[in-house]
């Protein structure tokens, strides 16, 4: 279906209007564990997915945030022009992460592929994203305003923090379709689990398989406690993975 643009980008240029669903249940699941990212990564890394990307590369900007939902994929372009000439002469402004925004469905994540040193996403957007009900954004790239996204809740994981907007700079050239954030391909409506430790991306095909592996991981997890908790000897401690060397 389509809906009613902003009329900051051409139409032809969203590729979807609305995500593909998840598979029941899979992101209340991960939204209902305190720091997912762990234990999502072990599952992807049993399933041969490279789809982590490191808290130190793309930095929360909020601590002790964690959110889990669908991907809104959003790719920037530099411009070829001069940024300084264009303020001045009155250019206009084609970055569209308002379209975005205008898409967002309560729980949607804003995924960007952007600019480096410059900013992807304001106060104002955030201030937008936020009242859809955008739970937060991964970008690689800048952003600006972080006192004012902070402080209504709205977490981004970003590598530049920078006062230079990117209105001049770079332009939009497609919503909804693939990006890839730090060597890590994203695609539309793919499950975003992004906390203190990191970003994890989980493709929607394995989207059950790596929520039933985190679900035996908790479990296992879980007895490996138990046990410490109760003062046994180090030498009885359960081995739910393959050790290295036995007698």
């Amino acid at each position: 279906m389509t809906r009613d643009t902003m009329g900051r980008i051409d139409p032809a240029l969203i590729r979807l209007y609305d995500l593909p669903p998840a598979p029941a249940g899979v992101i209340e699941m991960l939204a209902a564990i305190e720091a997912p990212c762990e234990l999502v990564s072990d599952a992807l890394d049993d399933l041969g997915f490279n789809g982590v990307i490191a808290g130190s590369v793309l930095r929360p900007t909020i601590s002790g945030s964690s959110i889990v939902g669908p991907a809104i994929t959003l790719r920037n372009r530099l411009l070829d022009i001069d940024p300084f000439e264009a303020a001045r002469g009155g250019h206009l402004n084609r970055q569209a992460d308002f379209e975005a925004h205008n898409l967002t469905r309560p729980g949607d994540i804003l995924v960007i592929e952007g600019g480096q040193e410059i900013s992807n996403l304001g106060g104002i957007s955030a201030t937008m994203a936020k009242r859809q009900g955008g739970l937060g954004a991964v970008i690689d790239g800048g952003i600006r305003d972080v006192r004012h996204s902070r402080s209504i809740g709205y977490p981004i994981w970003c590598n530049d923090l920078t006062p230079r907007t990117g209105r001049w700079r770079q332009e939009t050239v497609e919503i909804n379709g693939p990006v890839t954030i730090r060597g890590v391909a994203v695609n539309p409506g793919d499950i975003v689990c992004a906390d203190d430790s990191g970003i994890c991306i989980i493709p929607l095909y394995l989207a059950e398989e790596v929520a039933a592996r985190v679900a035996t991981r908790i479990v296992t997890d879980q007895a490996s406690l138990d046990f410490l908790a109760s003062g046994r000897p180090l030498s009885e401690f359960p081995r739910p993975d393959p050790v290295m060397y036995q007698e």
